[in-house]
């Protein structure tokens, strides 16, 4: 399997904290406004996900990566200790990271790749949480362990999985995910955070809240129950408030 070693962390572990308070959209506001990507296409996933634990909130860690194909018995057979190799990976990597599976046989998942026993092994390495194109099943469980799951969908059988491969590049719901990529993510989907937008980012998203609840929220609020006009008029008056104290902060780049 691939030996690259872990990435050097930009972030600290109480700023990783600070982002868990936040929810995804939030972070995505900030990042939109610091990044050189194409934010309107690249970063988050683009085919739907499934939070199964919402009530846990956001999960943010570094992307642990991972490819199963659950019904080809050729991986357990070219390599019998797959999951102990596997798993030295896994606890290779600093927490918290976040396992992301790419399952080859997506749309037809066969079994659960994911479920008590596993979430509780993850769980004992540092992991938060896994973001699988394919299924999981024990939620209840799995949410007693402490760790989250966004999925493609629930199963009732366990899939006979042996890692394929893993420490390498993946896709999963139309992303592209590298080992110790930054995510965060929760009922909305996820993020992918470049490296080089990490170190602004808090800052960002702050700021893009405050402006939003100081101008265009408090507007909204404010003109409940005005006329139409007067209403209107109000929430033109915001609007250029809120773009003109973007343009400054980020040096003329408007979000909406």
């Amino acid at each position: 399997m691939n030996k690259r070693s872990p990435k050097k962390r930009i972030l600290t572990h109480g700023q990783l904290l600070q982002l868990k308070r936040w929810n995804t959209p939030t972070v995505y506001n900030g990042w939109e406004q610091i990044t050189r990507r194409d934010s309107s296409r690249d970063g988050f996933n683009l085919e739907e996900t499934r939070d199964f634990m919402p009530q846990m909130g956001p999960m943010v860690g570094y992307a642990i990566t991972l490819v199963i194909e659950p019904s080809n018995p050729r991986h357990r057979e070219a390599n019998p200790n797959a999951f102990v190799d596997y798993f030295r990976y896994v606890a290779s990597v600093p927490p918290p990271q976040i396992v992301v599976v790419q399952d080859l046989e997506k749309p037809n998942t066969f079994g659960a790749g994911w479920g008590e026993v596993m979430a509780n092994l993850h769980k004992a390495l540092g992991c938060v949480g896994t973001i699988t194109d394919g299924a999981i099943r024990d939620v209840e469980w799995m949410t007693n362990a402490g760790f989250k799951a966004l999925a493609r969908r629930l199963c009732v059988g366990h899939a006979k999985v042996c890692p394929a491969r893993w420490n390498c590049p993946v896709e999963v719901f139309g992303r592209r995910v590298e080992p110790g990529n930054l995510i965060h993510a929760d009922v909305h989907g996820f993020l992918v955070i470049p490296d080089e937008d990490q170190a602004r980012l808090l800052d960002a998203l702050r700021f893009m809240d405050n402006n939003e609840c100081d101008t265009l929220i408090s507007a909204g609020r404010a003109a409940a129950g005005l006329a139409n006009d007067a209403f209107v008029k109000n929430i033109g008056r915001s609007l250029k408030k809120f773009r003109e104290a973007t343009r400054k902060k980020f040096s003329g780049r408007v979000g909406y």
